[in-house]
């Protein structure tokens, strides 16, 4: 179960009857859940199995204790994406189920915790010749060929733990546009008297503008504009860090970090435009797939490769085909500046169904 720190939609400070004030940045997980996402994907190169034939069906299991500064928090684990139905076991103890090899999903594991070791135990199934499940370029026969690869069954990204308040932010929706102006949706879990978002938006450490409304429900939606704001483009991918932040009594119960850039597609004249410029997209077919590690990219490192080689050699974006990507790579391909367009992974049965 694989270790990053690079979460988007990160909040985290130690609640109680009283909630403590959030941190700047969370520890997101912990360090008994050692490096091993492509030990679990079971195919290939990184993984400790080694073998790229059928494996329908994967189990896990992992020993974990929870640090002691997490007492009173709410404890979500986290997976990114596993392929294709996962169920989840917390010492023993069921914790839900998930259906789909391409989206994140979440169980709050609270209840099921214990003092000092926990286990957390997950069994994957993948049916390798099942050619009705979403599976893109993942091939029903035994070797890849022609534009067909290499099958990852199991748990193929991110998988770790969040310690969370009580009330807190679930997850940020931000949409800006290329004249500074910005939308915000934020999704909040539970709720508190007098709560407000508070957004600061920055660039290069400096504040460009700050919003506070009341958090009265669920969900809020707000709106605030940068003057003078930096456009995004591929020449020139400048972004500005956001701070979302819960206040109650002026204190920050929680807090989640992301970032954004101002940027607009649009199309005029039958041609693709970019912040209002016409732009000829120049863009790779890349499958996603890796040599040593099929769906899951190695490392950030070779994510940077891999970006960076498609811009020298004069590319300025890249169709990720039939695969929803690692947020890893869109999250490099926005800091490097590469346009990314993808679409779902399909059935290749469709004739027949």
């Amino acid at each position: 179960m694989a270790i990053s720190s690079t979460g988007q939609s990160s909040a985290a400070a130690p609640a109680g009857s009283a909630q403590a004030a959030a941190p700047d940045w969370r520890t997101p997980m912990i360090s008994d859940f050692t490096q091993c996402v492509n030990s679990l994907n079971d195919q290939i190169g990184n993984s400790s199995i080694a073998d790229p034939s059928f494996h329908s069906s994967m189990w896990y299991r992992r020993a974990f204790s929870i640090p002691a500064d997490w007492s009173g928090s709410r404890v979500l684990l986290h997976f990114g994406a596993v392929n294709y139905w996962a169920n989840v076991w917390i010492n023993g103890e069921f914790a839900g189920a998930h259906e789909g090899g391409n989206v994140p999903f979440q169980f709050d594991i609270t209840n099921l915790l214990k003092p000092g070791a926990n286990t957390v135990t997950v069994h994957a199934e993948f049916p390798p010749t099942d050619r009705y499940i979403p599976r893109g370029k993942q091939y029903w026969e035994p070797k890849s060929r022609s534009i067909f690869y290499t099958r990852t069954t199991g748990i193929w990204q991110t998988v770790w733990l969040e310690p969370v308040p009580e009330t807190h932010i679930e997850r940020v929706r931000i949409t800006p546009s290329a004249d500074g102006a910005v939308s915000l949706d934020a999704f909040i879990h539970g709720g508190a008297p007098d709560l407000q978002l508070r957004t600061t938006v920055s660039f290069a450490g400096k504040m460009a503008a700050i919003n506070i409304v009341p958090a009265a429900g669920p969900r809020v939606s707000t709106a605030l504009s940068v003057s003078g704001a930096r456009r995004w483009s591929p020449n020139s991918p400048d972004l500005y860090d956001v701070t979302f932040e819960l206040v109650q009594a002026d204190r920050a119960i929680d807090r989640v970090k992301s970032y954004l850039g101002f940027r607009s597609i649009g199309v005029r004249d039958g041609q693709v435009t970019l912040n209002g410029n016409r732009i000829f997209l120049k863009m790779v077919l890349d499958q996603g797939y890796w040599p040593q590690s099929t769906l899951t990219p190695p490392s950030d490192e070779a994510i940077q490769f891999d970006i960076r080689m498609t811009k020298e050699m004069g590319f300025n974006g890249a169709r990720k085909h039939q695969k929803l990507e690692d947020p890893r790579y869109l999250y490099w391909a926005d800091r490097m500046g590469l346009l990314v367009s993808s679409e779902m992974a399909n059935r290749t049965d469709v004739q027949a169904a």
